[in-house]
């Protein structure tokens, strides 16, 4: 079968890359175009776009890059009627991929979502949206399912996809000896900074959580660069700072870190599954927090917070991400061994509560039959 996958970010590659593997093993003839990057290349999947064109956040960067992005869905439409898919499948990023469920739907491909737009944080109506427009939706929260079935929207659970990546890759970290000489990195305990990655989230919070580390001098500082930039891109940021930056080795950093600051997201999820105590970082516009006051329906905006349904990680949002309140954080987070406690035992019941490894497969299987029902 032909199967056409849209993802918008690196996580959206990450598990999108892992989904074309399982997919394979189903599907012998399996034929893959894809919006992605370069993990969903290299599992074989023709690139037709990488996400680091078409990745855009917030109100006032889709004013600023509408014409772009008009082209995109244009080139998409075409790209897509061209291969003549079985199936559409969406990945995360729903300010696109809504829209281009709403263009294809007319021609009467099969609409699938894996890992569905957060609904349940704004705009629930869109629930009748996306129960229009997707024949199938395969959700990676524990309470998602309960979530739709008020709006009689069946979709099917599947665990999140990032346990497998962190059991896969778990296994082949290399130990703090080897990790630090293969580094150049220093013999003192790690603070971890993740600071996203999108040009507005690192150029936000980078500098605040760089400035804030300065206070902490028995530590070293390394920054989990997001694979879409380059070191010219940070220079502007560490230049003269007593700061490392490593590109493609987050799970790396993660095992050995003491402490973090991370920006809200997936990475809040990964930052806790490997018991790193840590503070969550949330910034942007101040017209997109306004609309985000008024819409958000939710009481928090890191993952772990909202899976726990508790504060489990501080979070610093808008004002109060100052440099100020994080030294006030790691210092806690550092120093305050009942407070670390605290965090690392309800890391290991966000754990549990995630549905064990083997999401992709799970995903993969539920597609697979899916198709074969639609297609006998």
């Amino acid at each position: 079968m032909r199967y056409y996958i849209i993802a918008g970010e690196a996580s959206g590659d990450l598990h999108g890359a892992n989904l074309i593997t399982e997919l394979k093993k189903l599907d012998l003839e399996a034929e893959f175009r894809v919006w992605g990057g370069d993990l969903m290349e290299a599992s074989g999947a023709e690139l037709m776009k990488h996400y680091r064109h078409h990745a855009i956040m917030g109100v006032s960067e889709v004013l600023k890059n509408y014409k772009k992005i008009k082209e995109n869905f244009h080139f998409c439409k075409l790209n897509i009627l061209e291969f003549n898919p079985h199936v559409i499948i969406f990945i995360d990023y729903s300010g696109f991929n809504l829209r281009m469920a709403k263009i294809m739907k007319p021609f009467g491909y099969k609409l699938f979502y894996y890992i569905a737009p957060q609904v349940w944080v704004w705009r629930q109506w869109r629930v009748k949206t996306i129960k229009r427009l997707i024949d199938k939706m395969f959700v990676i929260l524990p309470f998602e399912e309960d979530f739709y079935k008020p709006w009689g929207y069946e979709v099917q659970y599947v665990g999140h996809p990032i346990l497998d990546e962190f059991e896969n890759k778990k296994a082949l970290i290399p130990n703090l000896e080897d990790f630090l000489k293969h580094n150049n990195l220093e013999n003192k305990p790690i603070i971890a900074l993740l600071p996203g990655s999108r040009k507005a989230e690192i150029s936000t919070k980078l500098p605040l959580m760089i400035a804030a580390t300065r206070n902490f001098r028995d530590y070293q500082i390394v920054i989990a660069g997001a694979p879409s930039f380059d070191k010219e891109y940070y220079s502007q940021f560490i230049e003269n700072e007593n700061v490392a930056l490593l590109f493609d080795k987050t799970y790396e950093i993660l095992q050995h870190s003491t402490a973090a600051l991370v920006t809200s997201g997936t990475a809040t999820l990964e930052t806790a599954l490997f018991n790193v105590p840590h503070v969550v970082c949330f910034k942007t516009s101040k017209l997109n927090y306004f609309l985000a006051k008024l819409l958000i329906n939710v009481k928090y905006v890191s993952l772990v917070n909202i899976i726990m349904n508790k504060v489990v990680n501080v979070e610093l949002l808008q004002h109060n991400l100052t440099t100020e309140n994080l030294i006030s954080e790691l210092d806690k987070m550092l120093n305050n061994s009942e407070y670390r406690n605290n965090m690392i035992q309800n890391y290991a019941e966000l754990f549990k509560k995630l549905g064990g490894t083997g999401a992709s497969k799970r995903a993969a299987i539920g597609i697979y039959n899916e198709l074969n029902e639609n297609f006998r």
